[in-house]
């Protein structure tokens, strides 16, 4: 299947007011995971590769044409998308190699300064024919600029989204990257506010930590992309533990990572059916 736009999913995810889920990518075996889950649940999904797991892998090329080809592969849409970069250069990087979306992150800068930034890359990547994510309002969980407890004033995010020209826009409703537990609780009223106040689709970063009502609550809210990546690497890491407790001998890494594989699958699809199907 012809890879396909990040935008063209979305805009169908909100034009359907469903939702659609974002995973992401730490190596290839997330990839194959995440779009088996999609081809399971038969509906389309956006492999995430972040500017972190880019520098584990040494650079973004390797794991991201891994990314690339998995999707063109797949069954099912899937696209491929820079998650929470902040260097230019990576974003073009990406552009190059044919990623079809990415999330630009300047969050830690002041205001003016973030949306100087953002512009000049929303123009960069609109002039090649991608799409832009970026954020405002910090989403608690973080290191440095991303604190506890903030929360997106949906006047300051028209503004954001009218003078950077971005094509979605994920903003701080009470999660947190990286949490373990799925208690958090988010601000529904609030994203309901930023929904109307935007004319773009809304990013739910840090929904790890949102269970499965949160998550359909906020889909039926006005929220359209929906991250999940901690979540899936606590599933791929107990399988990989639940193997060698058992095959103390095991030497062959195929042999555990292909359950965590499966695992991760499995709950994708059942995320997707989730955000997919948030009122019913």
């Amino acid at each position: 299947m012809p890879l396909i736009s990040t935008g063209d999913i979305t805009h169908g995810a909100r034009t359907g007011a469903t939702g659609v889920g974002a995973f992401n990518v730490v190596q290839i075996e997330h990839a194959q995971a995440i779009a088996g889950g999609a081809e399971a649940a038969g509906l389309p999904v956006i492999l995430q590769v972040s500017e972190n797991t880019a520098r584990y892998h040494g650079s973004l090329e390797p794991i991201g044409l891994a990314s690339l080809a998995v999707a063109r592969a797949a069954g099912v849409p899937v696209a491929v998308h820079l998650d929470h970069a902040v260097s230019a250069g990576l974003v073009r990087e990406a552009v190059q190699l044919g990623f079809t979306s990415v999330m630009f992150d300047a969050s830690a800068l002041p205001y003016a300064d973030n949306v100087a930034a953002t512009r000049e890359i929303t123009a960069y990547c609109h002039d090649h024919g991608v799409w832009v994510e970026a954020e405002l309002g910090e989403i608690g969980g973080k290191d440095g600029a991303h604190a506890p407890g903030v929360r997106t004033d949906p006047d300051e995010a028209r503004a954001f989204v009218e003078a950077t020209a971005v094509d979605a826009l994920a903003v701080a409703v009470g999660s947190s990257h990286a949490m373990l537990t799925r208690d958090a609780v988010l601000d529904f009223a609030l994203i309901s506010r930023l929904r109307d106040a935007v004319g773009v689709p809304l990013v739910l970063h840090g929904s790890s930590g949102v269970g499965d009502a949160g998550l359909a609550a906020a889909i039926g809210a006005g929220m359209t992309k929906v991250n999940i990546s901690t979540h899936l690497n606590k599933l791929f890491t107990r399988a990989v533990r639940a193997y060698l407790d058992t095959h103390t001998e095991a030497a062959d890494p195929r042999a555990y990572l292909g359950p965590a594989r499966d695992a991760v699958a499995a709950e994708v699809a059942r995320l997707l059916g989730v955000l997919a199907r948030p009122g019913r």
